[in-house]
């Protein structure tokens, strides 16, 4: 199983009152941690959707375990959960920097058409990321 690391820095805006990162930020955080793993295996989503295919998110869960603050440097943990040729499913660790987990979470995606938006195979329209995902995959 491969595990792709992105570094964050708790900004300011990120957090409420309290200093405390607000947890709409985590999902923002996980899409970061995504398109790093993507990156670092050799792929693109930029260049995925110039070709005309989108991976949205058709689930999206989120478990808080311990809050992160201002000014910390946090890492998210990302690696490929689950993968069957046609769906994906990606896990999330967010990390402090004393090692304490702050969020758990897995997002669930297929890749579709861009101007119909109906669902293709992954296997067979995009054979390389098949092959590495299977490879990848927890």
């Amino acid at each position: 199983m491969f595990i792709s690391e992105t570094k964050v820095e708790v900004r300011y805006a990120e957090t409420d009152q309290m200093g405390i990162v607000h947890h709409s930020n985590y999902v923002v955080w996980f899409e970061l941690g995504r398109t790093h793993l993507i990156k670092e295996i050799g792929f693109n989503y930029a260049e995925m959707e110039a070709e005309g295919i989108l991976s949205p998110v058709t689930d999206i869960q989120v478990s808080y375990k311990h809050p992160a603050t201002y000014g910390e440097e946090v890492i998210v943990k990302t690696w490929v959960e689950r993968y069957d040729g046609i769906r994906v499913a990606y896990g999330y660790e967010v990390i402090n920097s004393k090692g304490q987990i702050c969020v758990t979470g897995e997002s669930s995606h297929c890749c579709v058409k861009k101007d119909t938006f109906r669902p293709i195979s992954i296997r067979k329209q995009l054979p390389e990321w098949h092959e590495v995902y299977e490879k990848i995959k927890k």
